[in-house]
């Protein structure tokens, strides 16, 4: 009986090892996801951003593996105190190490099974080692007649300690190396879906593809402008955000049919080119650039890249084609167009569709556009913010410019609802403008909130991200445009709180009234537990990515 109880502890001990390792792979392979598989901003995330590359707890079960490895038990009672002390530090260190509850979850596509299949395989491969490693050299030594060679070290117990100690302390390793294996596989694949995705499209003769770019303002104009142009046509757009090269393909692959007749492409980037590779393949003949500013400066590096990068839709167009540019940004403003059609629109006069007249109060907005022909149609929508008011007069110029009359563009306005986290007034007095901030976005929401009178304002933001060397002095400057546009401002993160508390502070705001949260639950928890007023409202500015 005895002698069966070092093989069961092994087992056991394997067993909570590949667990452990199995919830570490799975963070990672998900914050691999949330990088577009992108090794480069896989590493820089690894190396700026990961908290959990090296915890206390997975030291804690890795401690026992190594003294494993290094001495070895074998034979005596030290055997078995070694096993059951590394199977109970193993066992806390997983319940400690396992996932965490994710707000945008892993998703399985066929890719991540693939790499999952490829880790499994390395996994595989190392615990084998731990056997045939010692049956090889054993087997060398014999064929070289070198009896001197001491190999009674060399053991299975410590080489399969030393490969456990691989799996459990470098997962973030593993999936960028599984990662860089499986890349020739990913990308014969996405060429055949990219190749699959052009013969769809090429075959569609009568239909008119759209771009829209910008560095904020584009999901929610896509789903601006699906709405008006759907009152004369069959329209099919980008779904949620698929705006990378393989999220454009799926959508043609998978929803794009005969009978569409306008097929709206929202184009996103993070490097020079991006925007290029998308028009590639779905060649578009009209665009539509929404803004430019300081977003994603980490990959672009300068404003410059970022204004040659969004331009690269008004470039791909044909002769003609048309540009429909927000001319009230001085970066579109100023940069010229050559070889195709502009329309410029914006809230400010030099535009060729403007809108004027603006009135905003809680229940939504009121506005009137004005067209180049001299034409003008007043329109009211629920929806709050004159950058929201400024990408609606966009996809007015585009409908305009695509044959629908401006008097038929008032019901779906009116109609029209917020995009979910942008802006999004809720039955709970909460704005929620959640889904992603830039420094125009966020001082337009801001405007929103100040804008409300007679009420409590509470901003609750953990500022904005993925700004570069512009991150803290951004922030800071958005603290202090806050200070007089609410009342209590409640700070997610400390690490993120300090340039926004310094600009609310520079900015004139009471300290009393600053509170910093951990985390977005905690402050949801302080809003709540605020003394009762007779009306509140509380903007929820940005929601970081679980890679943050």
């Amino acid at each position: 009986m005895p002698e069966m109880i070092m093989p069961l502890l092994q087992g056991a001990l394997i067993a909570l090892c590949l667990v452990h390792a199995t919830f570490q792979t799975l963070h990672y392979v998900h914050m691999l996801q949330l990088n577009s598989y992108r090794p480069e901003r896989y590493l820089q995330w690894l190396r700026e951003s990961d908290k959990r590359s090296l915890p206390a707890t997975r030291l804690l079960g890795a401690a026992p593996l190594a003294i494993l490895m290094m001495f070895g038990f074998y034979g005596d009672v030290w055997a078995y105190i070694a096993y059951g002390v590394a199977l109970a530090l193993e066992l806390i260190a997983t319940v400690f190490d396992r996932p965490r509850k994710a707000k945008k979850p892993l998703v399985y596509t066929p890719r991540v099974k693939r790499l999952l299949v490829t880790l499994a395989l390395i996994t595989a491969i190392l615990l084998a080692l731990s056997v045939l490693l010692p049956m090889m050299m054993h087997a060398i030594r014999d064929a070289a007649g070198a009896e001197d060679w001491d190999l009674s070290g060399l053991t299975a117990d410590r080489v399969l300690a030393a490969m456990l100690l691989l799996i459990v302390l470098l997962p973030a390793l593993m999936v960028s190396f599984a990662n860089k294996v499986n890349g020739p596989i990913e990308r014969h694949i996405a060429k055949g879906f990219t190749n699959d995705a052009k013969r769809i499209l090429s075959e569609m003769k009568d239909l008119t593809v759209i771009g829209i770019t910008g560095s904020y303002g584009k999901t929610s104009t896509k789903n601006f402008l699906t709405a008006l142009l759907s009152v004369k046509y069959n329209v099919l757009m980008t779904p949620e955000s698929y705006n990378t090269p393989m999220g454009v393909v799926r959508t043609v692959r998978e929803r794009l049919r005969a009978s569409h007749e306008i097929f709206i492409c929202e184009m996103g980037a993070k490097n020079k080119g991006d925007i290029r590779e998308i028009c590639e393949i779905v060649h578009p003949q009209h665009g539509m650039i929404t803004a430019i500013g300081e977003q994603h400066l980490e990959t672009f590096g300068t404003i410059e890249t970022i204004i040659d990068t969004k331009f690269e839709l008004a470039d791909a167009l044909p002769e003609d084609g048309m540009a429909v540019l927000n001319f009230d940004n001085e970066y579109i403003a100023a940069r010229d167009v050559d070889g195709v059609k502009t329309v410029s629109y914006g809230l400010y006069d030099g535009a060729a569709y403007t809108a004027k007249d603006i009135t905003v109060d809680e229940s939504g907005s009121t506005f009137t556009v004005y067209a180049p022909n001299g034409e003008s149609c007043e329109y009211t929508t629920r929806l709050l913010g004159a950058h929201t008011i400024q990408n609606l007069v966009g996809c007015v110029a585009m409908a305009h410019q695509l044959g629908i009359a401006l008097s038929d563009l008032k019901a779906p306005i009116r109609q029209m609802k917020p995009v979910e986290h942008r802006l999004q007034l809720l039955p709970n007095g909460y704005i929620d403008d959640a889904y992603n901030s830039n420094p125009a976005g966020f001082r337009s929401a801001l405007d929103v909130l100040g804008a409300m009178q007679n009420t409590r304002r509470v901003l609750v933001t953990p500022g904005m991200v993925e700004l570069g060397k512009r991150q803290k002095a951004l922030n800071k400057e958005l603290g202090e445009y806050a200070a007089t546009r609410c009342d209590i401002a409640v700070l997610v993160g400390e690490k993120q709180a300090p340039p926004l508390k310094a600009g609310l502070l520079r900015g004139g705001f009471d300290e009393e009234r600053i509170f910093v949260a951990t985390d977005l639950h905690q402050a949801i928890s302080y809003v709540q537990s605020l003394p009762p007023v007779e009306r509140q409202i509380v903007l929820l500015e940005n929601d970081l990515p679980d890679n943050f």
